[in-house]
């Protein structure tokens, strides 16, 4: 599991919860170790069942010619660290994964769609979670993409979700605790559901003028 090697108190834990910093040193919140152990295993799920049976229809508008170079914990940590993107928006992307496997039973999550899935959903899921946000170019910029491919992708997945992007609390609630459920014997981790307020991104328009110094990664 991508978070086992992680030796966190369920004090210390509790403390980055209620006490997060989105300063330029932040720590990588701890969702993000627990959504990349969950879609690896559910990528070799899904392998598993690719050698035994082919499903007839296939969605495949998140599919890259060749399978990327990078680890979804790597891509995701790198998501967070050019965008800063709180704990919730991680939680809300993982709420909208899951709607769009079950809206369209032909897609299956695999190493040659997770990584534009991931940049799609994120974005997404900050445009209705936060209060201040990038423009697609420069997540485009993040995720390794041109911004027409982006621009493309959101569009896509918006129709094939058929716009159904609300998320209450109650919802948002049990999908935190399935995360919890999902490392509980592993330790206990908790995950971050603090909102953040528009004070706590004014840094935002500072990183983003450095728009040019983001290290490539092509999709």
């Amino acid at each position: 599991m991508a978070s086992s090697s992680l030796t966190i108190s369920p004090r210390k834990l509790r403390s980055d919860v209620f006490s997060y910093s989105y300063q330029e040193d932040s720590n990588t919140p701890l969702v993000i170790n627990v959504l990349a152990s969950l879609i690896e295993r559910s990528m070799a799920r899904n392998e598993r069942i690719a050698k035994s049976c082919r499903w007839a229809i296939r969605t495949r508008v998140f599919d890259c010619h060749e399978t990327p170079d990078m680890t979804i914990q790597s891509y995701l940590e790198r998501i967070f660290r050019y965008t800063r993107a709180g704990p919730s928006v991680y939680v809300v992307a993982y709420v909208y994964i899951d709607r769009f496997c079950q809206r369209n039973a032909g897609f299956r999550i695999s190493a040659t769609n997770v990584h534009r899935l991931l940049i799609t959903t994120i974005m997404v899921a900050s445009k209705y979670v936060e209060d201040m946000n990038y423009r697609n170019s420069y997540f485009a910029r993040v995720g390794g993409l041109t911004t027409e491919e982006l621009n493309e992708l959101e569009l896509e997945f918006l129709f094939l979700m058929g716009f159904k992007l609300h998320v209450n609390v109650s919802v948002f609630e049990s999908y935190c605790c399935h995360l919890e459920r999902e490392v509980s014997i592993g330790g206990g981790y908790h995950i971050e559901r603090t909102l953040r307020c528009a004070g706590e991104i004014k840094g935002r328009q500072k990183a983003e003028r450095g728009y040019n110094q983001i290290a490539r990664v092509m999709l």
